[in-house]
């Protein structure tokens, strides 16, 4: 815009020609003469003027960023529009004395012009800082299976003001991409936001977010870098507290101090949003306690993931050959639905071309990525690590590595778990086994909120994502003094190689099929998890604490050889076929978990073999084929025993053991009084099942203090007790997480109302179901009420309703469930029926209904 300066173009033409007309007009025209020589004289210094001014101007635009003013512009384009080239039209040239009169008129007013431009052509500024746009375009390749978390914030933004907004999930899930989405539809969207964008890795202090802030809202100049953080702080104050922003807050590591930073808390009067990403679920909650606000990004399901792959690997090299896309298929598999793990191998599978490249790249990625893929250890682990780096503690670091212990994607019970930690001497040292199992549980959750561990929903199980635990063996071969053989699940039938097994501390074959083992390994540091063995097989491992057994279904005996293991502190040996235990177990003195769930095989336990476990804390016989009453005068001589899970056949039998905690399992009693538990403290779930002759669960009225000894209950279990009615005991349990019952033909009703009476409001649960996640009812024909009122269900996830056709209205108002997304399963034609309290709950739940 006003680049063109036309008058110059012209001028000396049609001077020549005015020239050679006024030389014939001499006598009528006196000062024509002179007025061209002016004129040719001031539209060389206007020409020269506008071209310094031009200069000036680029300057402004192209290295200041700066806006050029109006006025400027102006007098730019009035200097190109002077109509110097119109004098040779019309009368100009003509022979005709009135119309050379003519043009020396003009000629006068055109000089005129020109020296009154050239005089208001001296301009001391001639640019100025633009304002600020709305939001930045931030560049963003395209992605896949974002989108819908994309509406979701948005959708949040339109609704209602929610102030603040976290973004959380796994490293290289897509989350900074998200946020750049956000970004841009801010950017191509009508609103009243002030976009502002910063980055807060884990190395960054505030001081350099204050700065990527303040450069955004037009206050970074050459005194910002003097001030002091509190300085910055309030300057920053000053501009925020009256607009009304958005802030886009990258990777925060630890919760960022909004304040502190300047950054005016968002307010339903001053309507702002801050959303910012991160990998831990704890910053989460410490920036926003409503879970309800905050999102986490879950991996691609399998049919986005290959689309995202394919989009990196190319079509050119899918269709060099049939098979590749097959494969493919296989490799997405192995990427578990991580988008930085499908963009890292798609880019480095680009170039391979036959099947023969990607069967192989398979198989590696199936043991050792990073060995074979130069950016999975260049680039994915080390963006994966930093998640590991920000765990608070060695303990906890060393826990997680543990867990790449267990084969890809395997269910691991968390009971389970904590026991082999505490017994590899990973928790601190505690006086008893519960604080432990506590320590245990509080590192659990630390790294499921940093994303590293997942939650089995609706189990007591975690998982390790795919690539985590790549990334975590990665970690112990690169960095750790440790040294793992982890050979899990790879369907190995023969021992594998490894070239110093006498570093080898420790060692996973889980899941294989090695049948026989010929080889005696010299395995001195050896720690834990062995699954197979020959006689002789342990004689080299006198370090061995954990040895897990369990799940070989083809282990029926244990070798003699088992006693050379003297600091065994751990044995799991459930899930097996083993019928008896060797009397050299005694030998074991330093034993303190014994886990013999579901063996029904085993019909053999020599006597005193169980009281000469004299540390023993931990005896689990759920299931178990020998008669647990024939051990309980041996087990009252284990002074230290903290966990006892056993099966009983009577309800005499279980008052007698009443001392024990943990997991009770009783059959064929007519009724129990609550009181017979009331000394478990530590009760954590209660299964019944094929109690063929249980009508009740008593809980009479002297129940004074019941209610306080079930606050560490968790799970109810109730399968074909065909003859209780109720289960209004139940108000007992304040914690209780998951309710199942199923096939109990004569169960009318969850709480009787007649019997809630009867205990006085004091000595009940005030707060019923307050934690249930999940209330699972299967094949109850009769039941027809969960409760004669709606419940507000805070923490309920899931509803199974099969096969209970009297059960016509649920415990539900509008407010039930408020902020969670609850499933609702059943058959269609019991959803039809429903009866709800109103119009609104109706709306309400409608999206939760999934049909069974």
């Amino acid at each position: 815009m006003g680049n063109n300066f036309s008058i110059s173009l012209s001028l000396d033409t049609i001077i020549t020609r005015c020239w050679d007309c006024a030389a014939g007009q001499a006598s009528y025209i006196c000062n024509l003469e002179d007025n061209l020589h002016a004129l040719q004289a001031e539209v060389a210094k206007l020409k020269e003027l506008r071209g310094d001014l031009m200069s000036r101007v680029r300057i402004s635009e192209d290295e200041q960023q700066h806006k050029r003013l109006n006025q400027v512009e102006g007098w730019l384009q009035r200097a190109d529009d002077v109509q110097v080239e119109k004098l040779c039209m019309g009368g100009c040239c003509s022979r005709h004395p009135r119309s050379t009169h003519k043009f020396g008129k003009q000629m006068a007013t055109i000089l005129q012009e020109v020296k009154h431009l050239k005089e208001n052509g001296d301009f001391r500024d001639v640019a100025c800082k633009p304002p600020l746009p709305s939001a930045t375009k931030r560049p963003s390749e395209p992605t896949v299976g974002l989108e819908s978390y994309v509406n979701q914030v948005w959708s949040s933004l339109q609704k209602e003001q929610v102030g603040v907004i976290g973004i959380y999930g796994l490293g290289g899930v897509g989350k900074a991409t998200l946020l750049n989405q956000i970004n841009n539809k801010f950017h191509d969207s009508t609103h009243d936001y002030h976009v502002i964008w910063a980055v807060a890795s884990q190395d960054w202090l505030i001081e350099k977010v204050q700065d990527q802030i303040a450069k955004r809202i037009g206050l970074s100049n050459e005194g910002w870098e003097s001030k002091s953080r509190d300085e910055k702080a309030g300057d920053i104050f000053n501009v925020l507290c009256r607009k009304k922003f958005a802030l886009l807050l990258d990777d925060i590591w630890e919760r960022f101090d909004l304040t502190g930073a300047g950054v005016s808390l968002p307010t339903q009067q001053n309507g702002s949003e801050v959303i910012f990403t991160t990998r831990s679920r704890d910053v989460c909650c410490q920036m926003q306690p409503s879970m309800a606000s905050n999102i986490k990004v879950e991996c691609l399901p399998p049919g986005k993931a290959l689309k995202r792959f394919e989009e990196k690997v190319g079509s050119e090299t899918l269709q060099m050959h049939p098979d590749i896309r097959k494969l493919a298929k296989a490799v997405v598999e192995e990427c578990a639905g991580l988008p930085l793990a499908l963009i890292t191998i798609g880019r480095a599978m680009a170039s391979k071309k036959t099947p023969p490249e990607w069967e192989y790249a398979i198989e590696v990625l199936r043991q050792s990525a990073a060995s074979v893929f130069p950016g999975v250890g260049k680039e994915m682990y080390p963006k994966l690590k930093f998640s590991y780096d920000s765990l608070t503690s060695e303990r906890v670091k060393f826990c997680f590595l543990y867990c790449s212990l267990y084969p890809e994607d395997h269910p691991i019970q968390i009971d389970e778990l904590i026991h082999c930690w505490i017994r590899e001497g990973f928790m601190d040292e505690h006086t008893d086994l519960s604080t432990a199992r506590n320590q245990g549980r509080f590192f659990i959750g630390s790294l499921i909120e940093a994303c590293l561990l997942e939650k089995v929903r609706f189990s007591d199980r975690v998982r390790m994502h795919d690539v985590v635990r790549d990334m975590a063996l990665w970690i112990v071969g690169e960095f750790e003094k440790e040294k793992f053989l982890v050979k899990s699940g790879v369907q190995l039938k023969e021992l594998p190689e490894a070239e110093k097994w006498e570093e080898i501390t420790r060692m996973s074959l889980m899941d294989n099929q090695i049948e026989n083992l010929t080889e005696i390994l010299e395995c001195p540091n050896l720690q834990n998890d062995l699954k197979v063995f020959m006689d002789d097989f342990f004689n080299s491992m006198p370090m061995l604490r954990v040895l897990d057994l369990s799940d070989n279904t083809n282990l029926e005996e244990l070798p003699v050889g088992i006693a050379k293991l003297v600091s065994l502190e751990h044995l799991n040996l459930s899930f097996t076929k083993i019928r008896k235990l060797p009397v050299e177990l005694k030998a074991l003195e330093k034993l303190k978990y014994l886990n013999l769930e579901w063996t029904g095989d085993l019909e053999m336990i020599p006597q005193q073999l169980i009281s000469s476990f004299s540390k023993l804390q931990v005896l689990k016989m759920m299931r178990c084929g020998y008669g647990c009453s024939l051990l309980l005068e041996e087990m009252e001589h284990l002074k230290y025993l903290n966990v006892l899970t056993l099966a009983f056949r009577s309800a005499s039998e279980l008052e007698k053991a009443s001392r024990f905690n943990n997991l009770l399992d009783f059959r064929d009693s007519r009724s129990l009084n609550i009181l017979a538990l009331a000394n478990l403290q530590n009760l954590y779930s209660i299964k019944c099942t094929n109690c063929m002759d249980l009508k009740e669960v008593k809980i009479e009225s002297k129940i004074v203090e019941g209610a306080r000894y079930f606050h560490s209950f968790r799970y109810v279990g109730l399968t074909y007790c065909k003859q209780m009615r109720d289960v209004s005991w139940v108000i007992f349990a304040p914690h209780l997480e998951k309710l199942l019952i199923r096939g109990c033909n004569s169960l009318e009703e969850i709480i009787s109302e007649e019997k809630l009476d009867e205990v006085t409001e004091s000595k009940a649960n005030t707060n019923l179901f307050s934690r249930l996640e999940e209330l699972d009812l299967c094949r109850l024909p009769k039941m027809k009420t969960i409760y004669y009122h709606a419940l507000p269900f805070p923490q309920l996830k899931k509803i199974s309703i099969v096969k209970c056709p009297m059960l016509k209205k649920l415990p539900l108002n509008s407010n039930s469930a408020k902020g969670q997304r609850l499933i609702i399963k059943g058959e269609k034609g019991w959803w039809k029926d429903v009866e709800w309290e109103d119009e609104s709950t109706r709306t309400a739940f409608l999206p939760s209904f999934q049909p069974q």
